[in-house]
């Protein structure tokens, strides 16, 4: 649920184990193009209702919309209004937000009756486990555990798993046989250098021309641009907005990360992204929008990898 382009079945491609997706829930019609088209050799199974059917899925995957409660996001925005900051409606349930949607999977796995999935991953941002988002998190740990769940999260950092980029997320891993998930048996990866996730050559088209971007080069606070170096911060819907990150190539001149080199910086092969760019052909615009807001938008995919690894060793599902 919430798929966006589908990071968990690549990793289980990846790991070259064989799954049927029961379902795959996506709001975006543009990442569900994506999605279609970088699985197209593997839809073996048609389009089918699940009005009625009794659904017995292994895993259940929902990284449900983290605006309400990221940093970059609602509540990053906050004003003053009457002396009080004014943080956002976060994820309280039935506040309408996207970050309440959270709690659709809690009824889904409510109204599966007896059977249940053996294991339920949640993904969100760092933010949720802040004073503010932290009621809402801890309650939603409660309502899993109603549910037979035992839960174990942690903050994972894309390189700890090989990929350079600094992005952290919450992993929240729910286990019906009364057991944890043991976050400390992943296995880690060296973190690859930088370069092996650029292009050669690359068009000047990507070259940073915008002054409020080159003059807030080494600033500090929102409207700062930071050099990357040994990685990239975490990467965002857009690559042209303070605060921004760029890559310092010489002379004088500065250039923003390439679509491709973003959704490299998440795992995704070369071949992804091609489908996902036949699929979202960016026509007359200078760069394709649609593809870096797919990749600011998912999870990564090496974390993902790992997580599944350990999931196949203990339960052999």
């Amino acid at each position: 649920m919430f798929g966006g382009i589908g990071s968990p079945r690549v990793a289980l491609r990846n790991l070259n184990i064989p799954v049927k997706a029961i379902d795959y829930v996506e709001i975006d019609e543009k990442a569900v193009r994506s999605y279609n088209a970088m699985f197209a050799d593997e839809l073996e199974y048609k389009t089918q209702s699940v009005v009625g059917w009794n659904l017995k899925p292994d895993i259940l995957i929902h990284g449900s919309p983290c605006q309400d409660m990221s940093i970059a996001g609602h509540q990053g925005k906050a004003t003053k209004e009457g002396g009080r900051i004014n943080r956002g409606k976060g994820a309280d349930e039935g506040s309408g937000t996207r970050s309440s949607l959270m709690w659709e999977t809690i009824h889904i796995i409510q109204n599966m009756s007896e059977w249940k999935p053996k294991f339920v991953i949640w993904e969100n941002v760092k933010n949720v486990l802040n004073s503010y988002n932290r009621k809402n998190f801890e309650k939603y740990l409660s309502e899993m555990e109603k549910l037979g769940y035992t839960n174990s999260y942690r903050v994972l950092d894309a390189r700890d798993f090989g990929i350079p980029q600094a992005r952290e997320g919450v992993f929240t891993i729910s286990c019906l046989n009364g057991e944890c998930f043991d976050f400390d048996k992943l296995r880690h990866t060296k973190m690859k250098p930088l370069n092996d996730f650029l292009q050669d050559n690359v068009s000047d088209q990507y070259l940073v021309t915008q002054p409020s971007i080159l003059n807030a080069i080494g600033k500090k606070g929102v409207k700062r641009a930071t050099i990357i170096k040994d990685f990239a911060y975490t990467i965002t819907e857009r690559q042209d907005r303070c605060p921004a990150q760029i890559i310092d190539c010489g002379n004088g001149k500065y250039r923003f990360l390439t679509e491709l080199e973003c959704w490299r910086l998440f795992g995704y092969s070369d071949e992804d992204y091609y489908a996902a760019e036949r699929a979202n052909p960016k026509g007359n615009a200078i760069v394709n929008r649609t593809l870096y807001r797919q990749a600011g938008n998912s999870i990564v995919v090496p974390i993902f990898e790992s997580i599944f690894e350990q999931m196949i060793k203990r339960e052999n599902i």
